[in-house]
């Protein structure tokens, strides 16, 4: 872990489930030593960035989210004049003939940079900081009216686009699955899928890929999970606490805790508030070795 941290250098996107509010948990519960870092769901990258570990391989579904973090990575001046530009004409018309560049074909024609500025302007300036695609993966989340949004937050893309570009950080876009496969022993990794849905909650947060997450997909991680244990690699994984999760991970009951979070983003009022999460882990987290 590293000690001379850069308080600069942490999420520069609002994302829904981020870990910022569960951190002490986190950081308490995590092995004190460990190899390479892997984050396989890395969403606003939270706890990426309370780590700044230098040896770290990171990963999304949401390929225009990877595109951004590359973008910041490699085109950093060229990004902050493109949000420069929407900062200077945000208003709810210009919102939507932004976000229309994925229902009428102009964001196939757009570069890197144009893409990765109007990801970052959406998330700034839409509703509640929720970024919700519909079935033909196009955003549909409405425009905030935030009085005076951080779109153009230079300090903060600077220290980041600094921390990614250690040659030792990799940043791929793909399955989860695929993310670790180069992980070995002495290794931690921590997983932050899509949560299973409440009893109670039908919005649940399968908007974020194209294709969900579903309980097969949630079956499928914990039998990653089962085969990373195998190798002697370090995981903890946070979900919702729900009888699905708990069943599913029955076999990592003594190194499972629950703890109290707030959801504070969801498209329906009536899905913000207190709920209890899990962190499972395949460690002792008191000695920290593997069960």
């Amino acid at each position: 872990m590293t000690k001379n941290k850069n308080p600069l250098v942490k999420p520069f996107v609002k994302w829904a489930g981020g870990k910022r509010q569960l951190m002490p948990q986190i950081m308490k519960y995590m092995p004190q030593k460990f190899g390479r870092y892997f984050e396989p769901f890395v969403g606003g990258g939270a706890v990426l960035f309370e780590l700044q570990n230098s040896k770290s391989t990171i990963n999304d579904f949401n390929s225009e989210l990877i595109l951004t973090y590359r973008t910041v990575r490699d085109n950093l001046e060229e990004l902050l004049d493109e949000l420069r530009v929407h900062e200077n004409n945000n208003s709810s018309d210009y919102y939507y003939e932004i976000r229309e560049w994925d229902r009428n074909g102009k964001i196939d024609d757009k570069s890197d940079v144009e893409r990765a500025a109007r990801f970052i302007f959406l998330n700034k300036t839409g509703f509640n900081g929720l970024f919700r695609v519909n079935s033909q993966n196009q955003i549909n989340t409405p425009y905030g009216r935030y009085k005076n949004p951080a779109i153009v937050n230079a300090e903060v893309l600077t220290s980041v686009s600094k921390f990614l570009n250690k040659s030792s950080i990799k940043i791929l876009n793909g399955d989860f699955e695929k993310a670790v496969k180069s992980a070995k022993r002495g290794d931690f990794i921590y997983f932050d899928p899509p949560y299973a849905p409440m009893v109670s909650d039908k919005q649940s947060f399968v908007g974020y890929t194209l294709n969900g997450f579903d309980a097969d997909d949630q079956v499928r991680l914990r039998n990653l999970m089962d085969t990373l244990t195998d190798k002697g690699v370090k995981v903890m994984l946070s979900n919702s606490s729900v009888p699905f999760i708990h069943d599913i991970y029955a076999a990592y009951k003594e190194n499972t805790v629950i703890v109290p979070a707030s959801r504070n983003i969801n498209s329906n009022g009536t899905g913000r508030g207190k709920v209890s999460e899990v962190l499972i882990m395949n460690y002792n987290y008191l000695d920290n070795e593997i069960r």
